[in-house]
């Protein structure tokens, strides 16, 4: 089955930036598409980036769009978010996702078809 493990979370200042990390195994990465969502207590998971198999093709969430960016390693394994210009409302747990569906928006953009979930990583911004 896929494993996921993040990292790179911390406690950064108001306009800082971050680079979280997901290191995949158990499966061939190349064969899923990958995604981050975030969640806090009490709200829904939400969609932050989605990054296809052969990462020629990405989406993000409309709230993150122009701060973050997605990537991914295929010979490493690996998966990568870059966000910038941190603010307080991007204060959550930090998700790392993968999902062998169709690389379609309206079906990566949610978290139903992501069978593969990593522990998340805590993204506290401090103002």
């Amino acid at each position: 089955q896929v494993q996921l493990v993040e990292s790179g979370g911390g406690l950064v200042q108001a306009g800082g930036s971050l680079r979280l990390s997901c290191a995949f195994s158990g499966r061939t990465f190349s064969s899923y598409a990958m995604a981050w969502f975030r969640q806090t207590p009490g709200k829904e998971r939400e969609f932050v980036a989605a990054i296809s198999r052969s990462a020629d093709s990405t989406y993000y969430g409309d709230s993150v769009k122009g701060r973050v960016s997605i990537a991914r390693d295929n010979a490493k394994n690996m998966v990568y978010l870059q966000v910038n210009n941190l603010q307080s409302e991007d204060t959550a747990v930090y998700y790392c996702a993968a999902t062998s569906s169709s690389f379609l928006k309206v079906i990566v953009t949610t978290p139903s078809p992501y069978t593969g979930w990593g522990q998340g990583t805590q993204v506290t911004v401090s103002s």
